[in-house]
């Protein structure tokens, strides 16, 4: 399996895993997340919205060829949720329960790790003719 394929594969599971999450956050009513989460009904909403975005910025930009340099960087944000995600795990102590976050916090890092070449190379920097001449 091509280095391509398997990125879009990793990035289809993870992006409908962090939409399903994100949405569910945001339709539950704000006390059943405060009881479930043990945190701020307000804060778990904001996650809820981040893990929708970054759903969405996983796919839509390489779909569509542009701005491709927002998918590492959006998956970059669900590794720094997923370890939020571990930590509050062990933290509240379910250890056992803080692996299924890590692996996709691994998952999301995989995907971060394997875009960022690609956009080093197709993003250029535009110079203008005028900066050239006066640099010469």
């Amino acid at each position: 399996m091509k280095a391509n394929t398997r990125l879009w594969t990793a990035q289809t599971v993870l992006a409908a895993l962090f939409l399903f999450a994100g949405v569910t956050k945001l339709i539950m009513p704000t006390a059943a997340l405060e009881a479930q989460g043990h945190m701020s009904g307000a804060f778990l909403k904001f996650i809820g919205v981040c893990e929708a975005l970054g759903a969405i910025g996983l796919i839509v930009p390489g779909l569509t060829r542009i701005r491709i340099e927002l998918t590492p960087l959006a998956a970059a944000g669900l590794v720094i949720i997923m370890t939020g995600a571990v930590v509050t795990s062990i933290i509240q102590g379910a250890g056992a329960a803080s692996a299924f976050p890590a692996v996709v916090g691994v998952l999301a890092f995989y995907v971060a790790r394997g875009r960022w070449p690609r956009v080093v190379e197709t993003v250029h920097v535009h110079r203008p003719a005028t900066a050239l001449r006066r640099a010469a």
